[in-house]
């Protein structure tokens, strides 16, 4: 008999709420919940794909500990053993760096990644922290940081009442948004121009996104911010700077006009491949708009002026009055949020705090670049031990990270390694442990991070869809015990992870003036807490001391756990609004146009003027149906048009030699790759694209859907030492190839 149970879909940052169907224990089908507060019902291919990428029958159901060199199934107490007796050794010898953390993207999709490994980071006192942010979002925390002094401090457009949206270097309509928490958000896009704004897209490629809009410049790849630049050079120079009411929240606009004054549009012209007429008339539109938003996502990222083109994108909706007013860029207000604290300086936001070993690169935001990770595990310097043993946790560097094959022999000469991972791929298959969390139907599920970056304020979580699997370990509870025997006490209960982090907590907030639970009793607030499980105690704790929490009984109608239990659609907070002074933490209080670290890379961006590619540059892309290199074992999701293919310009192909579907040799700094050729006018010439995630054609892996199709790694042709300086940030787009057709 079948059944039905209600699933924020983990598969992409939409967070569109699903209803499964349910046969037993396994998810036969899954629907959009038209009941959603958010969602309303909205489905994309992956989630309804969800039945098959939950019970996909390569997923590990078992741990596995190394054995005569071999993996083998194993029981968890034995697991944790190894791992306790790997890792604390390690520690002991050598010192907490040199054990390395790995947080992949999959963390941010479930509930247990977003409570524990940073309780695992404190624990174990490492600064050697290497995420995907580093070859993702980095640039857009580092320019967060430096303009509000909160690097999670993200503005997002206002999407559902913007009357004009510039979108740089993003592609929603095939990765539903990112760093903009949106489900559906191509019919978003299309109700923009239905009710008379306008949609202009900049991208080297006509990508789905960019056949919607209302005009699409194909820019030439990793010239965003010089592009922006001239954008905000024009507001100046025309008079069109209209700060509105930020006027009395911004400080540096005279010193910004003044660093803008080289960047003219003639200049920035030839290096964009975008005339100076077009850049006049989209920053004269920009600020005559009745509202309007600039919103960029990673194909402004991962280029050599990440941080610049972040910064300026923020730079264009202060310069026109659209940040933080609706219908602009609005700073979302998560549920679990801390307490608001009172408007005024903050302690502000530093780079460089430590550096890497090798290469001296500067933390951002308490990581090292993801690019560093072989060098800091296979290089000897007198700069202190490299990193001797990993923990990485739902990642896979060896195909997200540059040089996966030198990556691929630094991690076999590790002391010591675990993963966690539900998959034996291209990086867990190096671990000494494996430990597999659960399928997504049998975790409950909470966004902590994408609600703080949502278009509409709401909060909903959902318990487990089906009973945890005998044999299985919930990823709590995993986690909770990884963090134990890394920190000197294995054999502890795991439940002291949670009531410790309840602990303090509770006894941070108590001392806090601005806090709804100022001067109470710690313990007596813990008792209130409910919830069957530690992470639904922890949610309630957060809910109860959020934004709209009930303050332990201060706000009787305020949030709780029992409240979403009570409302299993989520619940709705309403749209996002003003929210400036508040949400700054810089030393001055205010937004801070032009702090130092940029103004120092400015030079760079300069010179950036009359640099031209002189050959090929390639370019990443994605498809509705990946994201990044965890859904191809899933033949739903493969096949068709999700291929990976080189997409190369007709007068490129012509000139080259290259033919449709041919074999062509793409040749980078790290290496080479082979790939069928696809030729279409999608691309700009000059341009080439690979897409990320593919390259599942190693020994030793356990993904038989996968290695009928695999793809190349495109992160092969790449060396790691193109980095953006402020954030670290790995250059994945612009960067020069060489191309022949084989025979």
């Amino acid at each position: 008999m079948s059944r039905t149970a209600l699933r924020i879909c983990p598969l992409c940052e939409a967070t569109c709420g699903l209803t499964l169907t349910i046969e037993g224990t396994r998810v036969t089908g899954a629907r959009g919940d038209r009941d959603d507060v958010f969602s309303k019902g909205f489905i994309c291919p992956k989630g309804a794909s969800f039945g098959a990428v939950d019970g996909d029958p390569d997923r590990l159901r078992a741990p596995l500990v190394r054995k005569d060199g071999e993996l083998r199934e194993t029981t968890w107490e034995e697991a944790f053993d190894a791992v306790a007796a790997g890792l604390r050794p390690v520690v002991e010898r050598y010192g907490p760096d040199a054990v390395g953390i790995v947080l992949g993207n999959p963390n941010v999709h479930t509930m247990a990644g977003a409570l524990y490994p940073t309780v695992l980071l404190g624990a174990l006192r490492t600064r050697s922290l290497f995420t995907a942010s580093t070859v993702d979002q980095m640039p857009k925390h580092v320019s967060s940081g430096l303009l509000y002094g909160d690097a999670n401090a993200i503005p997002v457009p206002d999407l559902d009442h913007t009357d004009h949206l510039l979108l740089i270097g993003a592609n929603p309509l095939e990765s539903n948004g990112s760093l903009c928490t949106a489900p559906d958000f191509p019919g978003k896009l299309k109700a923009i121009r239905a009710r008379g704004g306008t949609l202009t897209v900049i991208d080297p490629r006509r990508t789905r996104t960019a056949k919607l809009a209302d005009r699409h410049l194909a820019i030439r790849p990793g010239t965003d911010a010089l592009l922006l630049a001239a954008m905000a050079h024009v507001l100046f120079e025309e008079g069109l700077v209209e700060l509105g009411e930020l006027a009395e929240q911004v400080q540096g606009l005279d010193e910004l006009q003044d660093v803008m004054r080289d960047f003219t549009p003639q200049a920035a012209a030839e290096a964009c491949g975008v005339d100076a007429d077009t850049i006049r008339a989209l920053a004269r539109e920009l600020a005559a708009a009745p509202t309007a938003a600039v919103y960029a996502r990673i194909g402004s990222c991962t280029v050599p002026h990440g941080t610049l083109a972040s910064w300026l994108v923020d730079v264009l909706n202060i310069l026109t009055g659209n940040l933080d007013r609706p219908g602009g860029a609005l700073f979302p207000q998560a549920a679990t949020d801390k307490t608001p604290r009172p408007a005024g300086p903050g302690h502000g936001f530093a780079l460089g705090r430590w550096h890497s070993r090798v290469r001296r690169h500067p933390e951002a935001k308490g990581e090292l670049p993801l690019s560093a990770l072989a060098e800091e595990i296979d290089t000897a310097t007198e700069e202190g031990e490299p990193v001797r043993a990993l923990i990485s946790i739902a990642a896979n560097p060896v195909l997200s990270a540059p040089d996966g094959n030198r990556l691929d022999k630094a991690l076999d000469s590790l002391d010591f390694m675990v993963s966690v991972d539900p998959y034996l791929n291209e990086t867990s298959r190096h671990a000494h442990v494996v430990l597999p969390p659960p399928p997504p139907s049998q975790s409950p599920h909470h966004d902590f991070a994408f609600n703080t970056l949502a278009v509409r304020n709401q909060v909903r979580y959902t318990r487990p869809a089906v009973p945890l699997e005998p044999g299985r370990m919930a990823e709590s509870e995993i986690l909770a015990r990884l963090i134990l025997a890394a920190s000197g006490m294995h054999g502890a209960d795991p439940s002291a992870v949670d009531a410790m982090v309840i602990d303090q907590t509770l006894g941070k907030a108590v001392r806090e003036e601005h806090s709804p639970v100022h001067g109470r009793d710690p313990k007596e607030l813990a008792a209130q807490l409910t919830g069957e499980t530690g992470p639904e105690r922890r949610l309630d704790m957060m809910l109860r001391l959020g934004p709209y929490g009930d303050g332990f009984g201060v706000r009787p109608d305020g949030l709780t756990l029992q409240q979403l239990l009570d409302h299993p659609h989520g619940i709705d907070l309403g749209p996002l609004g003003p929210r400036l002074p508040q949400p700054l933490k810089t030393r001055s209080g205010k937004v801070e146009l032009l702090p130092q670290p940029i103004a120092d890379d400015l030079p760079r961006l300069r010179e950036a003027l009359d640099r031209r590619p002189d050959g090929l540059v390639l370019v990443g892309r994605r498809h509705l149906r990946s994201n990044n290199s965890w859904m191809h074992n899933v033949p739903a999701l493969t096949g068709g048009t999700n291929r990976c293919t080189l997409h190369i310009h007709p007068e490129d192909a012509d000139r080259l030699g290259v033919r449709d579907g041919a074999n062509v040799r793409v040749k980078g700094a790290g290496g080479e790759v082979v790939a069928p050729a696809e030729v279409t006018d999608g691309v700009r010439p000059g341009v080439v694209s690979l897409p990320h995630g593919w390259g599942h054609d190693r020994p030793g892996t356990r993904m038989n859907h996968a290695v009928l199709a695999p793809g190349v790694n495109v992160n092969q042709l790449l060396d790691g030492s193109l980095l953006d300086p402020l954030s670290g940030n790995a250059v994945l787009n612009g960067v020069p190839v060489e191309l022949t057709a084989t025979s």
